[in-house]
């Protein structure tokens, strides 16, 4: 199983991958502001690799559930000037959050390796971009929209439904010009899921390979794990978070985007020393 990126190959028989979050926002769920100055993201997503990220992946628009859209302009404003800066001396991975195809080439051409889509390829040039960059893709579910993917999201057979539409996306990818070997899927916890759907996929995590190709994990702090748990305050998500990330190990997934970069590199040894154990 590898993953092929813009400028990095990632062979992902030898172990999981971490996820770093860097949110240039003012109003992601979880830290929203605290990183809108160039000059603070850049510092965050510093400490996130010096902490064992695999990856870094910057997104200038909140999608948390009622999040208001963005301009284009404005999320490359945001984005750019962090990419730009801490590329040149990344000792890992840069991805690119977002559903814009026009922000996921200028984010491309600065310095990115990956596009983590968030829209699934609603944006129809967005395979191309990303063919034509030679990056990685990232491949999530959403259903709706963010600003009211939360109002009653209803499905048949959740797991079942993801899964064709992983399926119908990478045969999307591949007709666009993208390689088997770029492609990874997000089944999208908490994007138009209730509590139950999340518990159901996560659960399920293994049905909805498709294509041999690797799955993404991305449940750090999500408001599921606090109506679960009774954890009120962000920090107190990162206990529930932990567990998930060695769960979803067991379970099969490769790459974890998390808050907490540390805390889940070390979860992952444990659990690689395990799974490996004679």
């Amino acid at each position: 199983m590898y993953w092929r990126t813009k400028n990095r190959g990632f062979d992902l028989k030898r172990g999981p991958l971490v996820m770093g979050i860097v949110n240039v926002t003012v109003d992601s769920f979880s830290d929203g502001g605290k990183c809108l100055e160039a000059r603070a993201a850049v510092a965050h997503a510093r400490r996130l690799e010096a902490e064992g990220a695999d990856i870094i992946d910057i997104g200038g628009e909140s999608t948390r559930p009622g999040a208001q859209p963005l301009s284009a302009e404005e999320e490359l404003a945001r984005v750019l000037p962090v990419i730009r800066e801490f590329a040149p001396a990344a000792r890992c991975a840069i991805s690119i959050d977002t559903y814009k195809a026009a922000v996921a080439k200028a984010a491309l051409e600065a310095g990115a390796d990956i596009v983590n889509d968030v829209g699934g390829l609603r944006d129809p040039a967005m395979a191309g971009v990303a063919a034509e960059a030679g990056a990685g893709l990232v491949i999530m579910h959403m259903r709706g929209e963010p600003r009211t993917m939360q109002e009653a999201p209803a499905y048949e057979d959740v797991t079942q439904e993801i899964r064709e539409f992983f399926r119908q996306s990478f045969h999307r990818a591949i007709t666009c010009g993208m390689k088997p070997e770029q492609i990874v899927f997000d089944p999208g916890i908490g994007f138009g899921k209730t509590a139950a759907h999340n518990l159901s996929i996560i659960k399920r995590m293994a049905e909805l390979r498709v294509e041999d190709r690797p799955l993404v994990l991305g449940a750090s702090r999500k408001s599921f794990l606090a109506a679960i748990t009774g954890a009120g305050e962000m920090g107190e998500r990162l206990a529930p978070t932990l567990g998930l990330t060695a769960l979803g190990r067991a379970l099969g997934v490769n790459i974890f985007r998390v808050h907490d970069v540390l805390e889940n590199v070390r979860v992952l040894k444990i659990v690689e020393a395990v799974l490996s154990a004679s």
